[in-house]
Protein backbone atom coordinates (compact mmCIF):
# COMPACT_ATOMS: atom_id res chain seq x y z
CA UNK A 1 0.00 0.00 0.00
CA UNK A 2 2.96 2.32 0.55
CA UNK A 3 4.38 2.13 -2.96
CA UNK A 4 1.28 3.46 -4.78
CA UNK A 5 1.05 6.28 -2.23
CA UNK A 6 4.70 7.20 -2.66
CA UNK A 7 4.29 7.00 -6.42
CA UNK A 8 1.34 9.38 -6.31
CA UNK A 9 3.23 11.77 -4.04
CA UNK A 10 6.16 11.70 -6.45
CA UNK A 11 3.86 12.44 -9.37
CA UNK A 12 2.30 15.37 -7.49
CA UNK A 13 5.72 16.73 -6.59
CA UNK A 14 6.89 16.43 -10.20
CA UNK A 15 3.74 18.15 -11.45
CA UNK A 16 4.22 21.02 -8.98
CA UNK A 17 7.85 21.38 -10.05
CA UNK A 18 6.89 21.50 -13.72
CA UNK A 19 4.11 23.97 -12.92
CA UNK A 20 6.18 26.50 -11.01
CA UNK A 21 9.45 26.24 -12.95
CA UNK A 22 8.17 28.42 -15.86
CA UNK A 23 6.90 30.94 -13.31
CA UNK A 24 10.30 31.22 -11.64
CA UNK A 25 12.06 31.40 -15.01
CA UNK A 26 9.72 34.16 -16.21
CA UNK A 27 10.25 36.08 -13.01
CA UNK A 28 14.02 35.75 -13.35
CA UNK A 29 14.08 36.75 -17.03
CA UNK A 30 11.78 39.74 -16.58
CA UNK A 31 13.50 40.99 -13.46
CA UNK A 32 10.49 40.46 -11.20
CA UNK A 33 11.21 39.92 -7.53
CA UNK A 34 9.03 37.38 -5.82
CA UNK A 35 9.03 39.35 -2.57
CA UNK A 36 9.70 42.97 -1.70
CA UNK A 37 10.65 44.30 1.72
CA UNK A 38 9.98 47.71 3.24
CA UNK A 39 11.78 49.08 6.28
CA UNK A 40 9.39 50.52 8.85
CA UNK A 41 10.26 53.54 11.03
CA UNK A 42 10.81 51.25 14.01
CA UNK A 43 13.38 49.25 12.03
CA UNK A 44 11.18 46.22 11.34
CA UNK A 45 10.86 44.71 7.89
CA UNK A 46 7.49 44.45 6.08
CA UNK A 47 7.38 41.83 3.31
CA UNK A 48 4.87 41.81 0.44
CA UNK A 49 4.33 39.70 -2.67
CA UNK A 50 4.36 41.31 -6.09
CA UNK A 51 0.91 41.67 -7.62
CA UNK A 52 2.31 40.52 -10.96
CA UNK A 53 3.46 37.25 -9.42
CA UNK A 54 0.03 36.62 -7.93
CA UNK A 55 -1.58 37.23 -11.32
CA UNK A 56 0.88 34.89 -13.04
CA UNK A 57 0.25 32.18 -10.44
CA UNK A 58 -3.50 32.57 -10.97
CA UNK A 59 -3.06 32.25 -14.73
CA UNK A 60 -0.95 29.13 -14.28
CA UNK A 61 -3.71 27.65 -12.12
CA UNK A 62 -6.23 28.35 -14.88
CA UNK A 63 -3.95 26.96 -17.59
CA UNK A 64 -5.57 23.47 -17.71
CA UNK A 65 -9.02 25.03 -18.05
CA UNK A 66 -7.78 27.34 -20.80
CA UNK A 67 -6.25 24.36 -22.60
CA UNK A 68 -9.56 22.51 -22.50
CA UNK A 69 -11.95 25.37 -23.21
CA UNK A 70 -10.02 27.74 -25.48
CA UNK A 71 -8.18 25.38 -27.84
CA UNK A 72 -9.14 22.56 -30.19
CA UNK A 73 -8.05 19.98 -27.59
CA UNK A 74 -11.71 19.18 -26.83
CA UNK A 75 -12.40 18.34 -30.48
CA UNK A 76 -9.34 16.12 -30.79
CA UNK A 77 -9.84 14.09 -27.61
CA UNK A 78 -13.54 13.45 -28.34
CA UNK A 79 -12.83 12.26 -31.88
CA UNK A 80 -10.04 9.97 -30.70
CA UNK A 81 -12.28 8.51 -27.99
CA UNK A 82 -15.07 7.91 -30.51
CA UNK A 83 -12.56 6.26 -32.85
CA UNK A 84 -11.51 3.82 -30.14
CA UNK A 85 -15.13 3.05 -29.35
CA UNK A 86 -16.02 2.58 -33.03
CA UNK A 87 -13.23 0.05 -33.53
CA UNK A 88 -14.42 -1.83 -30.46
CA UNK A 89 -11.32 -1.45 -28.32
CA UNK A 90 -12.01 -0.79 -24.65
CA UNK A 91 -8.68 0.30 -23.21
CA UNK A 92 -6.34 0.39 -26.18
CA UNK A 93 -4.91 2.91 -26.78
CA UNK A 94 -5.05 3.91 -23.09
CA UNK A 95 -6.55 7.22 -22.03
CA UNK A 96 -3.10 8.67 -21.36
CA UNK A 97 -2.01 7.89 -24.91
CA UNK A 98 -5.14 9.48 -26.38
CA UNK A 99 -4.64 12.55 -24.20
CA UNK A 100 -1.01 12.79 -25.31
CA UNK A 101 -1.94 12.53 -28.99
CA UNK A 102 -4.63 15.19 -28.59
CA UNK A 103 -2.21 17.46 -26.72
CA UNK A 104 0.52 17.12 -29.35
CA UNK A 105 -1.94 17.86 -32.16
CA UNK A 106 -3.26 20.85 -30.22
CA UNK A 107 0.24 22.26 -29.82
CA UNK A 108 0.86 21.72 -33.54
CA UNK A 109 -2.24 23.49 -34.86
CA UNK A 110 -2.24 26.22 -32.19
CA UNK A 111 1.41 27.12 -32.72
CA UNK A 112 0.69 30.16 -34.97
CA UNK A 113 -1.68 31.59 -32.37
CA UNK A 114 0.72 31.06 -29.49
CA UNK A 115 3.61 32.46 -31.52
CA UNK A 116 1.63 35.62 -32.21
CA UNK A 117 0.72 35.97 -28.53
CA UNK A 118 4.35 35.51 -27.53
CA UNK A 119 5.66 38.06 -30.01
CA UNK A 120 2.98 40.70 -29.47
CA UNK A 121 2.30 40.35 -25.75
CA UNK A 122 4.96 38.39 -23.86
CA UNK A 123 8.10 39.87 -25.42
CA UNK A 124 6.98 43.53 -25.09
CA UNK A 125 5.99 42.86 -21.48
CA UNK A 126 9.37 41.30 -20.69
CA UNK A 127 11.03 44.33 -22.29
CA UNK A 128 8.88 46.56 -20.04
CA UNK A 129 7.37 48.25 -23.07
CA UNK A 130 3.79 47.54 -21.95
CA UNK A 131 2.09 46.84 -18.65
CA UNK A 132 0.70 43.49 -17.56
CA UNK A 133 -2.86 44.67 -18.23
CA UNK A 134 -1.91 45.74 -21.75
CA UNK A 135 -0.13 42.42 -22.33
CA UNK A 136 -3.22 40.45 -21.30
CA UNK A 137 -5.44 42.57 -23.54
CA UNK A 138 -3.03 42.18 -26.47
CA UNK A 139 -2.71 38.43 -26.00
CA UNK A 140 -6.47 38.05 -25.91
CA UNK A 141 -6.89 39.37 -29.46
CA UNK A 142 -5.33 36.49 -31.49
CA UNK A 143 -6.84 33.87 -29.17
CA UNK A 144 -10.32 35.34 -29.54
CA UNK A 145 -9.82 35.64 -33.30
CA UNK A 146 -9.01 31.93 -33.48
CA UNK A 147 -11.99 30.99 -31.34
CA UNK A 148 -14.37 33.09 -33.44
CA UNK A 149 -13.05 31.47 -36.63
CA UNK A 150 -14.05 28.07 -35.21
CA UNK A 151 -17.37 29.17 -33.69
CA UNK A 152 -20.62 28.83 -35.60
CA UNK A 153 -22.92 31.82 -35.75
CA UNK A 154 -25.75 29.72 -34.30
CA UNK A 155 -23.80 28.83 -31.16
CA UNK A 156 -22.61 32.40 -30.72
CA UNK A 157 -26.13 33.78 -31.12
CA UNK A 158 -27.47 31.26 -28.61
CA UNK A 159 -24.90 32.18 -25.96
CA UNK A 160 -25.51 35.89 -26.55
CA UNK A 161 -29.24 35.29 -26.06
CA UNK A 162 -28.62 33.41 -22.81
CA UNK A 163 -26.33 36.18 -21.54
CA UNK A 164 -28.66 38.96 -22.76
CA UNK A 165 -25.75 40.41 -24.72
CA UNK A 166 -26.11 42.59 -27.79
CA UNK A 167 -23.89 44.21 -30.37
CA UNK A 168 -21.29 42.93 -32.80
CA UNK A 169 -20.53 39.24 -32.08
CA UNK A 170 -16.86 39.77 -32.91
CA UNK A 171 -16.58 42.43 -30.19
CA UNK A 172 -17.88 40.24 -27.39
CA UNK A 173 -15.54 39.34 -24.54
CA UNK A 174 -14.24 35.88 -23.71
CA UNK A 175 -17.10 35.16 -21.32
CA UNK A 176 -19.37 35.06 -24.39
CA UNK A 177 -16.95 33.69 -26.98
CA UNK A 178 -15.57 30.80 -24.88
CA UNK A 179 -18.92 29.02 -24.20
CA UNK A 180 -19.95 29.44 -27.85
CA UNK A 181 -16.59 28.06 -28.94
CA UNK A 182 -17.01 24.99 -26.70
CA UNK A 183 -20.48 24.30 -28.13
CA UNK A 184 -19.14 24.53 -31.67
CA UNK A 185 -16.22 22.24 -30.83
CA UNK A 186 -18.56 19.60 -29.42
CA UNK A 187 -20.76 19.81 -32.51
CA UNK A 188 -17.79 19.51 -34.87
CA UNK A 189 -16.31 16.61 -32.90
CA UNK A 190 -19.53 14.61 -33.06
CA UNK A 191 -19.85 15.28 -36.79
CA UNK A 192 -16.37 13.89 -37.41
CA UNK A 193 -17.07 10.99 -35.05
CA UNK A 194 -20.23 10.10 -36.96
CA UNK A 195 -18.30 9.90 -40.23
CA UNK A 196 -15.68 7.69 -38.55
CA UNK A 197 -18.31 5.38 -37.12
CA UNK A 198 -20.01 4.53 -40.45
CA UNK A 199 -17.43 2.11 -42.01
CA UNK A 200 -16.94 0.22 -38.74
CA UNK A 201 -20.71 -0.01 -38.26
CA UNK A 202 -21.04 -1.51 -41.74
CA UNK A 203 -18.49 -4.19 -40.84
CA UNK A 204 -20.40 -5.00 -37.65
CA UNK A 205 -23.67 -5.35 -39.60
CA UNK A 206 -22.09 -7.61 -42.24
CA UNK A 207 -20.47 -9.86 -39.64
CA UNK A 208 -23.70 -10.04 -37.61
CA UNK A 209 -25.70 -10.99 -40.72
CA UNK A 210 -23.22 -13.73 -41.65
CA UNK A 211 -23.26 -15.17 -38.13
CA UNK A 212 -27.07 -15.14 -38.09
CA UNK A 213 -27.17 -16.93 -41.46
CA UNK A 214 -24.76 -19.57 -40.14
CA UNK A 215 -26.85 -20.06 -37.02
CA UNK A 216 -24.03 -18.92 -34.73
CA UNK A 217 -26.21 -16.63 -32.65
CA UNK A 218 -24.36 -17.29 -29.40
CA UNK A 219 -21.10 -15.89 -30.79
CA UNK A 220 -20.70 -12.14 -30.27
CA UNK A 221 -20.35 -10.27 -33.58
CA UNK A 222 -18.00 -7.78 -31.91
CA UNK A 223 -15.41 -10.47 -31.25
CA UNK A 224 -15.44 -11.63 -34.88
CA UNK A 225 -15.55 -8.16 -36.44
CA UNK A 226 -12.72 -6.70 -34.35
CA UNK A 227 -9.85 -8.24 -36.41
CA UNK A 228 -11.50 -7.12 -39.65
CA UNK A 229 -11.91 -3.57 -38.37
CA UNK A 230 -8.30 -3.49 -37.24
CA UNK A 231 -6.95 -4.74 -40.57
CA UNK A 232 -9.17 -2.26 -42.44
CA UNK A 233 -7.89 0.59 -40.29
CA UNK A 234 -4.27 -0.44 -40.86
CA UNK A 235 -4.60 -1.03 -44.62
CA UNK A 236 -6.16 2.38 -45.25
CA UNK A 237 -3.52 4.08 -43.06
CA UNK A 238 -6.19 5.15 -40.62
CA UNK A 239 -4.00 7.12 -38.23
CA UNK A 240 -2.73 9.37 -41.02
CA UNK A 241 -6.29 9.91 -42.23
CA UNK A 242 -7.51 10.75 -38.73
CA UNK A 243 -4.66 13.16 -38.01
CA UNK A 244 -5.05 14.80 -41.43
CA UNK A 245 -8.80 15.18 -40.96
CA UNK A 246 -8.44 16.69 -37.51
CA UNK A 247 -5.76 19.19 -38.48
CA UNK A 248 -7.57 20.22 -41.66
CA UNK A 249 -10.80 20.71 -39.74
CA UNK A 250 -9.18 23.59 -37.86
CA UNK A 251 -9.73 26.71 -39.94
CA UNK A 252 -8.35 30.20 -39.72
CA UNK A 253 -4.74 29.26 -38.99
CA UNK A 254 -1.82 30.32 -41.14
CA UNK A 255 0.86 27.68 -41.80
Amino acid sequence: MKRPLLSKLAQVALACALLFTPLLALAADSGLALFSSTTQPDGSQDYSVKVEILILMTLLGLLPIMLLMMTCFTRFIIVLALLRQAIGLQQSPPNKILTGIALVLTILVMRPVWTQIYQEAVLPYQAEEITLTQALATGEVPLKKFMLSQTSSTSLAQIMTIANASGDPEKQDLTIVAPAFVLSELKTAFKIGFMIYIPFLVIDLIVASILMAMGMMMLSPLIVSLPFKLILFVLCDGWSLIVGTLTKSVQGLSP
